[in-house]
């Protein structure tokens, strides 16, 4: 027998280089992949800057811009309403935020689900709030065709929810909270 071993004879492993242990101090045998890492400063102010851009975001779409502007707010002097939920301030064309009301015979692009409803009536109703008291507005967007969203209040009544609460308008494009 070339091999002087014999049963019940203590065998000297080679010694592993960079062998990892256990919890108990024994060496690993077998790869368990990578050690966890933690996170770092740097990772966690880039989610805290994503967390705030988001808030942000959030505020705009359920009617707040987030951070104060002093041109975004301003007051009407002439208004002529145009249908349930667009009017012109002075120069300005303004769609009142969060609401779509009935269409004007006529108006309904073909292929878009316009709003049921009495189209006269949402009119009247806008009418009438925005003859209540003086308009103050506050820009939120821009559409697609220019015109400025804005949430605007007449003698303390916000006019997106004074059409939503008279059954004037549906809530759509957007979330606004009326109390």
């Amino acid at each position: 027998m070339p091999d002087d071993r014999r049963m019940g004879d203590v065998h000297k492993f080679r010694k592993l280089k960079n062998a990892r242990r256990n919890s108990r101090g024994s060496r690993l045998t077998h790869w368990r992949g990578p050690t966890r890492r933690r996170w770092t400063r740097v990772q966690s102010v880039v989610v805290i800057i994503g967390l705030l851009f988001g808030a942000s975001l959030g505020l705009k779409l359920i009617g707040g811009t987030g951070f104060a502007s002093e041109d975004a707010s301003f007051q009407c002097g002439s208004i002529r309403v145009i249908d349930g939920d667009t009017f012109d301030c002075g120069s300005i064309h303004i769609r009142l935020s969060g609401i779509d009301a009935p269409e004007l015979p006529g108006h309904c692009r073909q292929g878009r689900q316009c709003t049921q409803g009495d189209p006269y009536a949402a009119m009247q109703n806008l009418q009438n709030l925005v003859a209540a008291g003086s308009v103050q507005c506050h820009k939120t967007d821009t559409d697609r065709y220019g015109r400025t969203v804005a949430r605007c209040t007449s003698n303390g009544v916000d006019l997106s929810c004074g059409q939503l609460s008279a059954g004037q308008a549906v809530r759509r494009y957007g979330y606004i909270l009326c109390l």
